[in-house]
């Protein structure tokens, strides 16, 4: 298991499951010629991505930053079409830790899109009840307004299975959330509507989860954005902003998404990488 000491935080990789998806769909409008030198497709034009949700131990808590494509809870049809080569293990990378899915006081959901929200429930006696029955799970206000009134390109992604058996466990934010001190959701929009990061903030250091609006490290061009994102501009101009923001003072960067990095740091142009957490376990 792939872990990360930031001072008092532990940061650690959980097994939430691996896709495969369209490299052309992942890069938009960015010719496959100056993103594949970056990030590799294989013989069908897809490249690999991670759904691991990432675990901070702090001050005797537990939280964790989505929750993987879930077990046992697609088709055939839909793992074929999300491209899900394996489901989440998630009980037994939290085990391996010495802990339980009731342990997890807190979930810090970016958005609720099946590829992050699906290890939100799971079966249990032919029915859907909450993976992490103890935690608060926190999202955007928007986000959650959408999840329960999608519209008709939101519904295929925002699934009733993965939403109605958490309900009361949900607190929502407008704008930005301080879950615990030098853990904070930020509302970013682009992706979906309700889209946010996460930074994490330690004895003047700072660590930013930027979600799907920079999902592996070949994103980090403000104008590489998804073909996914429901608004591609909003998607830009956040990303802008916060790398501008990143670069000048030496932020690191991690992902749920990269097949190949955990965590980076790069210098101040953004061109050469002083600092690294390579993946392992792919």
């Amino acid at each position: 298991m792939d872990q990360y000491i930031f001072h008092k935080m532990t940061l650690s990789w959980l097994n939430g499951g691996f896709t495969n998806l369209d490299g052309g769909s992942m890069f938009g409008v960015v010719p496959k010629m100056l993103w594949s030198k970056k990030y590799p497709a294989n013989d069908s034009n897809q490249i690999g991505m991670s759904t691991d949700p990432i675990l901070i131990q702090v001050d005797g808590k537990n939280l964790l930053i989505d929750t993987g494509v879930g077990f046992n809870k697609m088709d055939e049809r839909q793992l074929r079409n999300n491209g899900v080569k394996a489901q989440s293990q998630l009980e037994d990378s939290l085990a391996s830790l010495g802990l339980l899915t009731e342990d997890i006081d807190y979930v810090l959901m970016t958005h609720m899109h099946a590829d992050h929200a699906s290890g939100l429930t799971k079966r249990e006696n032919d029915q859907l009840v909450s993976t992490f029955p103890n935690a608060k799970i926190h999202l955007s206000a928007i986000e959650w307004n959408e999840v329960r009134n999608p519209n008709i390109r939101s519904r295929n992604t925002y699934w009733k299975e993965n939403w109605e058996a958490i309900q009361s466990q949900v607190e929502t934010f407008e704008g930005e959330l301080e879950v615990l001190p030098g853990v904070r959701m930020i509302h970013t929009g682009g992706h979906s509507d309700g889209h946010c990061i996460i930074k994490l903030e330690q004895n003047g250091e700072t660590i930013i989860h930027m979600a799907d609006i920079m999902p592996t490290h070949a994103h980090q061009n403000p104008l590489w954005v998804l073909a996914f994102d429901d608004y591609p501009m909003t998607s830009v101009f956040a990303k802008e902003k916060i790398m501008a923001e990143a670069l000048a003072n030496g932020h690191s960067f991690i992902f749920y998404h990269d097949a190949y990095y955990r965590l980076i740091k790069w210098d101040e142009t953004g061109k050469e990488i002083i600092g690294k957490l390579e993946r392992t376990n792919n």
